[in-house]
């Protein structure tokens, strides 16, 4: 693992944690009443209706496409803990700073390549 003694690693890896976690306190099933799974029920309304349930449903359902990304880079950030190649870029296999890693504990690439990245 990279340049990290046990404190830090462990704080990073609990922040990690307490991420996925409350990503998926936040991601509960709406209750089974065979609404086709959407938050809001379409329901026969006014047109206007119609156009605010959908809009509603649309950012539902984007809102849960956004936290399944999110929980799989969670994922894949504490699966790094596993293989030791936490805190390494994955560019170019230098170190991540600590103050960037507690800022971004899911960071995969060192700020020089992310910089390099960002402006490709």
């Amino acid at each position: 693992m990279a340049s990290l003694d046990t404190g830090q690693l462990a704080q990073l890896h609990a922040a990690l944690e307490a991420q996925l976690a409350a990503l998926s306190r936040t991601d509960e099933p709406p209750a089974d009443d065979g609404a086709r799974d959407l938050p809001v029920p379409e329901i026969e309304t006014s047109p206007a209706d119609k156009a605010t349930v959908r809009l509603l449903n649309d950012l539902a359902l984007e809102a849960a496409g956004h936290h399944a990304a999110r929980r799989q880079v969670l994922r894949h950030a504490l699966a790094r803990f596993d293989d030791g190649s936490y805190g390494l870029c994955e560019e170019c296999g230098g170190d991540i700073g600590f103050s960037r890693l507690q800022a971004c504990p899911e960071a995969r690439l060192c700020i020089g390549c992310q910089t390099r990245l960002e402006k490709r």
